[in-house]
């Protein structure tokens, strides 16, 4: 059976936040994974003006639970002012789904109440906020605590697609990821158990 992965795109999502992944996860495909990513919208499908004023065509609506990892970049602050959101974030938490956060999407995570008394980190310049919100701030590359994994700044979503690859795929997979990518996984990982 794949990997399901969802990549939850929205109007002031940061590009590299959510296309660093995505290459992460296409080339884990043509390194023999099985893998399948979707680009969701919370609400419907649709066209999303990125950070950077990048348009997408996002095909598919978000469906929390039908996904085995959700993975929710960083960017504008619209998606951490959103009940609806949180709502589905712990819906798809407490489905089984593993949640994931790159760069200032933790925050969004920290909204929802995911971060709380957890293992996690975010960018440089929110580690702060997120500690004052009940985070217990780590200081890594990427944190994976289970069914919640986070990244640290804006790159370091390709670090959190490369360990989520070695950690459900394989690292055989993983370092086939990196030879394609000319890429070399950066940083700590550090495991809650």
């Amino acid at each position: 059976m794949p990997l399901r992965v969802q990549i939850l795109v929205y109007d002031g999502v940061e590009e590299q936040d959510f296309i660093g992944p995505r290459d992460v996860f296409g080339h884990a495909v043509h390194a023999g994974a099985q893998v399948e990513t979707t680009l969701v919208r919370p609400s419907a499908p649709g066209e999303v003006t990125c950070f950077f004023g990048t348009k997408v065509t996002v095909p598919n609506a978000w469906e929390p639970t039908d996904t085995d990892l959700l993975i929710v970049p960083g960017g504008g602050d619209q998606l951490i002012k959103d009940p609806d959101v949180h709502r589905n974030l712990v819906r798809a938490q407490q489905a089984g789904v593993v949640v994931a956060g790159v760069c200032t999407g933790v925050l969004v995570l920290s909204a929802a109440g995911l971060t709380k008394d957890r293992p996690c980190t975010t960018h440089h310049l929110a580690k702060a906020e997120l500690a004052a919100q009940g985070g217990k701030v780590v200081d890594a590359r990427v944190v994976d605590d289970g069914n919640l994994v986070t990244a640290g700044g804006v790159t370091s979503g390709i670090d959190l697609a490369l360990w989520m690859i070695t950690r459900e795929c394989g690292s055989s997979i993983a370092l086939g990821v990196e030879s394609l990518m000319e890429y070399e996984q950066r940083g700590v990982v550090r495991r809650s158990s």
